[in-house]
């Protein structure tokens, strides 16, 4: 006989773990089944080469929500997260004020030690970069709200969703006039024209404006991402507003923290445990098979897995209405992001600021210009992958040391742009795998030469491979792109973006559900609660969300 649960998780991922750990507080026999070896889904460490260990997909924290990490009380059960002091974004020779060697520019979490770097550069730039901070620091918590509510249905003839709309409203109508016009500006220009506004040191404006394609199929000059370059600035650590860290022990540590923490409230978890399909009877979700052919029954099933693999993978044909399946195939993936993970034998050396020293503690940005990060996307537009990429560069180990054998480093690449629909000219993905990683790996080598000789082991992540390891469709590191029209009320479809699906009992938990992506967890604790509270029990039931 099938073993029952009162809710069954699909994936454990971040999201995943989460909703567990809240369901499991409230009393809930719950059950979490992750595909593959290891917890974390696409925030997992593993040891890729002897003693060198990797957070081999996502890298960096910034977005956790704090009331998470306090409630789960995550410290306890491991969490450390390490603070990266900056962001380095070195030229080559000849460009910047500084002759000789090549100049660069150095943004620190010292705010003074910026403004004096920002003033050498541009006094003008120095005095923007004020207003500009204080500007950005009142709308991420003008829309912070927006990350904690369940967005409402529009065409719903309930106005009861609507009043957390109500609220949002009046704050608007409390900003002043300039932030009002800046809010209109995020929500519809690109991040190059609106950083336009402010600055005019190219290599702050291209370094800042990344921020707004991280995980996108667009350009830094695309309508649309000066939105996703609030969606980062929105990240707190410790309550301070943009602030990036690394987790100890990379990102594993995360998931690790988490999953512990859905263990002692009494979730169990499987590994190796791939589900092939959600069981459906009368239109209710009444548990799921694995691939082993073992049934499990539960009273929920929530799937932390992006949409597609959902709704298409994972349900019978015909389970869904025809018009719902067509906008679930609509939502767009367009994973355009990579991946390459060095091993290395010592420090790379950038020529703009030669030998080893805290420049390389935090993060370091290839993006010299924006042009040059434009020309990047220019090729992805075609179907080819950047030949002179945007790259953003941790070197963990200058802050977590346990991460590489005594004297040996690790450098993860974040890599734009890699489209996940490769020209066919080009072949496949598996064709092209080498020479990406050797575009990259040459791009940095413009700005430090000595990379190549450093560099023991190499293991390059295309779209292609990020998706059949994690199962993120198409690779997309946000279960879906973060375009305007794919957020809030339309995440994952327009009508179905409050957690629930049109199969009674079948919610979503994942980031392909509002407020959307990166190691955030909001999505996993809002279905969590929303599904508690649906059933007008269990200890968490009640809790106000955030």
């Amino acid at each position: 006989m099938a073993e029952r649960y009162d809710a069954v998780i699909i994936g454990g991922g971040h999201n995943g773990l989460i909703s567990a750990a809240y369901l499991a507080r409230a009393g809930m026999k719950t059950l979490v089944l992750e595909r593959r070896h290891v917890l974390g889904g696409a925030a997992v460490t593993e040891e890729l080469f002897p003693g060198f260990r990797f957070s081999v997909f996502s890298y960096v924290v910034s977005l956790l929500r704090p009331e998470i990490i306090r409630e789960l009380d995550l410290p306890a059960h491991g969490l450390d997260i390490l603070p990266l002091d900056g962001t380095f974004t070195p030229l080559r020779p000849g460009e910047g004020p500084r002759s000789g060697g090549g100049d660069y520019l150095w943004r620190v979490n010292d705010h003074g030690r910026t403004i004096r770097e920002l003033r050498r550069w541009s006094k003008r730039d120095a005095e923007a970069y004020e207003e500009y901070g204080q500007l950005m620091v009142d709308m991420a918590r003008f829309i912070k709200p927006i990350l904690g509510i369940v967005p409402p249905d529009p065409a719903s003839n309930d106005p009861r969703p609507l009043l957390p709309l109500g609220g949002l409203a009046r704050a608007f109508q409390r900003l002043g006039e300039r932030q009002q016009a800046v809010f209109v500006q995020l929500m519809t220009m690109s991040a190059s024209d609106f950083l336009d506004q402010w600055f005019e040191t190219d290599p702050l404006k291209a370094t800042m404006a990344a921020s707004g394609i991280i995980g996108t199929y667009q350009g830094v000059k695309s309508p649309g991402t000066a939105y996703v370059l609030l969606h980062h600035y929105m990240g707190e650590i410790d309550g301070a507003f943009r602030a990036w860290g690394i987790p100890k022990n990379g990102t594993g540590g995360i998931s690790n923290a988490i999953g512990s923490a859905a263990r002692a409230a009494g979730a169990e978890i499987r590994l190796e445990a791939p589900v092939a399909r959600i069981l459906v009877r009368d239109g209710r979700a009444t548990g799921v098979v694995l691939e082993s052919g073992e049934e499990i029954l539960a009273g929920s099933v929530l799937s932390s897995v992006d949409s597609r693999r959902t709704f298409i993978d994972l349900l019978e044909p015909g389970t869904l209405d025809a018009d719902f399946e067509a906008q679930v195939r609509r939502f767009k993936f367009r994973g355009s992001s990579g991946k390459v993970n060095m091993a290395l034998d010592g420090l790379p050396s950038f020529t703009a600021l030669p030998g080893p020293g805290e420049h390389l503690r935090g993060a370091i940005s290839i993006s010299p210009s924006i042009d040059e990060m434009e020309r990047a996307y220019d090729d992805a537009k075609y179907g080819h992958w950047s030949r002179r990429p945007y790259i953003d560069i941790i070197i963990p180990t200058l802050v977590d040391p346990a991460m590489a054998p005594p004297g040996k480093h690790v450098m993860s690449c974040f890599v734009q742009y890699a489209p996940y629909h490769l020209d066919p000219s080009l072949g496949s993905w598996d064709d092209n795998r080498e020479a990406f990683g050797d575009a990259v790996v040459d791009r940095i080598s413009e700005f430090a030469p000595d990379l190549k000789s450093k560099i023991l082991f190499r293991n390059v992540q295309t779209p292609l491979d990020i998706e059949r390891t994690t199962g993120l469709t198409e690779g997309n590191i946000f279960q879906g792109e973060l375009s305007l029209e794919q957020l809030f009320f339309s995440r994952p479809v327009p009508g179905w973006a409050r957690f629930r699906t049109p199969v009674r009992d079948l919610w979503l938990s994942g980031s392909s559900t509002h407020p959307g992506g990166g190691i955030m967890g909001a999505n996993g604790r809002i279905a969590a609660l929303e599904l508690l509270r649906s059933r007008g029990g269990g200890r968490g039931a009640g809790r106000r969300i955030a």
